[in-house]
């Protein structure tokens, strides 16, 4: 089984968004906000999964909730992009740390 990497695209989505809106103080907020967007978008799809709106009922699937969960991972890892100079290496750090405290529970 092979391991996709997902940080060469992460990094041409991230510098396409440079190249576009710049790299300022008020596009890395954007970026932030946008992860707020995207989680909003979770949670739409989940409730149409569960039908918790009588008026709409079932109107999404388990897919659709895993794919706007991709989409909160890809957005955050474009943040990420903005706020280390080694993305990958951040996320591997602080994925070690959260194991560490797991194998220590």
């Amino acid at each position: 089984m092979s391991v996709y990497d997902p940080w060469p695209s992460v990094r041409r989505f991230a510098a396409h968004l440079d190249q576009v809106n710049g790299t300022g103080d008020h596009e890395r907020a954007m970026r932030l906000v946008k992860l707020t967007e995207e989680i909003g978008e979770v949670s739409q799809a989940y409730i149409g999964l569960v039908g918790q709106n009588p008026r709409k009922g079932r109107t999404h699937t388990r897919e659709d909730v895993a794919a706007e969960l991709c989409d909160v991972v890809i957005t955050a890892m474009v943040a990420l992009c903005s706020f280390s100079d080694d993305p990958a290496r951040a996320l591997q750090d602080k994925i070690e740390k959260v194991d560490a405290r797991y194998m220590e529970a």
